[in-house]
């Protein structure tokens, strides 16, 4: 293969593709916003909104209210409750949204706390699940609930002379013995490998289908063709454009990470309980070495699917699984409790996003880094040849 060929396919279609909005607004301007958007954006709408709900006053039904004086009366004095008039139609109150929940005491509820009834009485509380507003009444509730019971326990324990200690004959005390960055990277690197991989392949998918399902639509493949450079040297040219747009988005998305961790250092830690996220020049370098072949293999993959349609339509129907069975992996990988190991280590995907986490974390695990990289750079490979078989075949490369 002529490398001087190839790397003039590669330079004319790289000034073509820099004169497409849409190349650069994917491979560029994306990956530069999506990390500040999703995370200090969308996370300090939802902040704002979760508190907002918390500082409204919310309605609350209670039914049977004679049974219980004393409690009803704490839970009419709380701050954040209203209490509305008790209706027969309650349950469908609260699911048209009209009040947050509703509280029944059962008949003799009161005077069975105050015998101290083998059975004690319960308290049905009604409220609409997933939903935030009726889940932050009923927290409010139920902490007023467990003031009133313990406030029952004392007094009865101080009737029979016992004091309160008894029921704590021991006390736990936590203390945190990881590295503060490391905990504050576990709570936050589980969806940042995800988004990686995810603005990776995305960087290569309208490469891919331009330089070639694109071209047969446009009916500039044949002249390509007619130039004289070999399959060979086309296909290198295209694969290695489609590599570096790919390789651009990932290297922007890491990029807008960092900056992005580095500026909003405060609403990190905050997410993190106080515990700050650090992630060294080292890891940084690591991380995207760990990309560059899974980049490798999409690039190749997008290269050989979108080649075997005959237009962009169609292209983009091919290379739809691709997309499915990239994120799928990706998703796995924030699951709690899934820990790279040997065998998870040769899954395509899944074995780059687990190890990305643990890069993200401070932690270097060698043996399965090295699985990781010789595995994937396999299969990125067997993909580059499967690109390379595919510009070989006439009956694809003239398909109309």
């Amino acid at each position: 293969m002529d490398i001087g060929k190839a790397l003039i396919v590669y330079r004319k279609e790289l000034k073509d593709m820099l004169r497409d909005r849409r190349t650069l607004i994917s491979a560029v301007v994306f990956p530069l916003v999506l990390f500040p958007l999703m995370s200090v954006g969308v996370g300090t709408l939802m902040e704002k909104s979760v508190k907002k709900v918390k500082e409204q006053t919310s309605k609350v039904m209670l039914l049977g209210e004679a049974n219980a004086p004393e409690l009803a009366a704490a839970l009419r004095e709380a701050e954040g409750l209203e209490i509305v008039p008790p209706a027969e139609n309650y349950q469908q109150q609260i699911s048209d949204r009209k009040v947050a929940a509703a509280v029944e005491f059962p008949t003799g509820f009161e005077r069975a706390v105050r015998q101290g009834a083998a059975e004690p009485p319960a308290l049905n509380i009604y409220y609409y699940t997933a939903q935030l507003r009726s889940e932050a009444a009923v927290r409010r509730i139920e902490e007023i609930v467990q003031r009133y019971r313990e406030k029952v326990i004392a007094a009865r324990l101080e009737a029979r002379g016992i004091s309160p200690s008894i029921l704590k004959p021991v006390e736990t005390k936590r203390e945190n013995a990881a590295q503060p960055e490391k905990v504050g990277g576990a709570k936050l690197a589980g969806i940042i490998p995800y988004f990686i991989i995810l603005l990776s392949l995305m960087g290569a998918v309208h490469p891919a289908i331009d330089l070639t399902a694109g071209e047969k639509e446009r009916g500039t493949m044949e002249t390509i063709l007619a130039s004289g450079l070999g399959r060979r040297e086309l296909v290198a040219g295209k694969f290695l454009l489609v590599l570096t747009m790919a390789l651009l988005t990932a290297a922007l998305s890491i990029f807008s990470f960092v900056v992005t961790m580095y500026l909003s250092e405060t609403y990190f830690q905050e997410m993190t309980r106080g515990y700050a996220f650090r992630i060294s020049p080292q890891a940084i370098a690591w991380v995207f070495l760990m990309v560059l072949p899974l980049v490798i293999f999409f690039s190749a993959t997008l290269l050989a699917l979108a080649l075997s349609a005959k237009n962009y339509k169609e292209a983009q129907s091919h290379i739809s699984p691709l997309m499915i069975g990239a994120i799928l992996p990706a998703v796995m990988a924030m699951v709690p409790g899934i820990e790279l190991n040997a065998r998870l280590a040769l899954v395509p995907v899944l074995n780059v996003s687990l190890l990305l986490r643990e890069l993200l974390t401070g932690n270097f695990p060698v043996v399965p880094l090295l699985i990781v990289f010789g595995s994937t750079l396999v299969i990125a490979g067997i993909a580059l040849a499967a690109a390379v078989w595919q510009f070989q075949r006439e009956e694809v490369l003239f398909r109309e």
